[in-house]
């Protein structure tokens, strides 16, 4: 049996597309659960009339709360995570499946997700962890020319919409909360990956509106980005991989600088400092439960150049 959980915050202009999809799939799944947070856009009364099961937080948790109280609540083997402001092709959910029943070892699949408003550029065809601590969304604002076509193993999934093993989300405590929006679903794959979880990608298509929910958070993309890197870095990261982070980090300040928002990365910085001793606190648990070492889950990747993504 599988599941859809839909973390939603005054996505009522994306819903009906996004259900709609749902429904149009030919792989029909067992239960879809909306997680709403707290939404004031006519969310809740447009779910009520199409008769949804909702879960109402009443307040904007974040996306990694909302995720882990729908998780819980399904009771699917598989779990499939959807943004409001993606639509699937009918064939996604039971390539998906098919894909996760083919690889016993997978916690997650991948899909491959294209642009809302210009279905021929790429969103995201899997996620890629590097040792400066960067991830590389594969593909990201590329032409869907046949590169991404084909399953393959991947280090993670992008949660926009992705297939989950429910019961291995749920052993390592599900997505950290701590992150609120963006690079939780990257934290969990590493979390899988050092577990001895893999990632399988499969080029089912999912259509994702470039950042159509991103907009009305409290911080920009760019400041959530920076902040939640360095609790992903100070949280599993070795100490001798501080030069690449210390690298890319002066890097991303130059750029922000040369294009007047360092006010917003430098905001992002700051964001993490709170959280960061608790961070750094668990790095010693969750290295000694590793069954992979960090080495093999984050494998050496360029940095910089055409190859670094």
């Amino acid at each position: 049996m599988t599941a859809f959980v839909i973390p939603n915050w005054n996505g009522a202009r994306w819903l009906p597309g996004c259900l709609d999809s749902l429904a149009a799939q030919s792989l029909q799944p067992s239960e879809v659960i909306v997680v709403d947070n707290g939404s004031t856009d006519g969310s809740l009364e447009l779910l009520r009339e199409r008769g949804v099961r909702t879960i109402e937080l009443g307040r904007n948790t974040g996306f990694a709360f909302a995720a882990n109280r729908g998780i819980e609540a399904a009771s699917a083997e598989y779990v499939a995570l959807v943004n409001t402001d993606v639509e699937l092709a009918p064939d996604w959910l039971a390539r998906m499946a098919a894909a996760l029943d083919a690889a016993p070892g997978a916690a997650s699949v991948a899909s491959k997700m294209l642009d809302l408003g210009d279905r021929t550029r790429v969103y995201d065809a899997g996620d890629i962890l590097r040792r400066d601590g960067v991830c590389e969304q594969r593909g990201r604002f590329g032409p869907d020319d046949g590169r991404y076509d084909e399953p393959e193993e991947m280090f993670a999934a992008c949660a926009g919409a992705a297939l989950y093993r429910r019961d291995a989300v749920l052993s390592l405590g599900g997505f950290d909360e701590r992150f609120f929006a963006y690079l939780e679903d990257v934290d969990l794959g590493l979390r899988l990956r050092l577990a001895g979880w893999t990632c399988r990608y499969e080029p089912a298509v999912a259509y994702h509106a470039s950042e159509g929910s991103s907009g009305a958070l409290e911080r920009p993309l760019e400041a959530w980005v920076e902040r939640n890197t360095l609790l992903l870095v100070a949280k599993t990261f070795p100490a001798r991989w501080l030069p690449y982070v210390a690298y890319r980090q002066l890097g991303w300040a130059w750029h922000a600088l040369r294009e007047r928002r360092l006010r917003k990365h430098l905001g992002g910085a700051v964001a993490a400092l709170p959280v960061l001793p608790a961070m750094l606190r668990e790095r010693k648990a969750l290295r000694a439960s590793a069954k992979v070492r960090i080495e093999d889950a984050v494998p050496k990747r360029p940095i910089r150049g055409r190859r670094a993504g």
